[in-house]
């Protein structure tokens, strides 16, 4: 257990910097998969950011998307392992009430 009592390995809500510092990573962790994929995914309301450090770094975020014209509420996990010389990042982006979620690699 670390000294403000988190234990390692477990699920933790971000806050203060750790929050703006995953914040920043969803805005750039998006605009590269539109860089790859060309979906246009476009965060513009993070309501809650969750961190992990398992094999890598699991945050999960609700948050607000635009895509094109559209708003939509979804879940959006973004596991990070940074020392992978390729495939190192994994997205997921389950939108609230479907019961599909897209998945992509980079």
């Amino acid at each position: 257990m670390s000294e403000d009592g988190d234990i390692c390995g477990g699920i933790s809500q971000l806050v203060g910097q750790e929050r703006e510092e995953a914040i920043q990573f969803l805005h750039s962790t998006l605009a590269k998969l539109n860089e790859l994929n060309g979906l246009g995914y476009q965060a513009i309301e993070v309501t809650s950011v969750t961190g992990q450090v398992v094999s890598g770094t699991l945050n999960v975020y609700q948050v607000k998307l635009m895509k094109g014209n559209t708003s939509v509420q979804c879940c959006v996990e973004i596991w990070s392992q940074p020392w992978l010389e390729s495939n190192g990042t994994n997205v997921k982006i389950k939108v609230e009430g479907d019961t599909e979620e897209e998945e992509y690699t980079f």
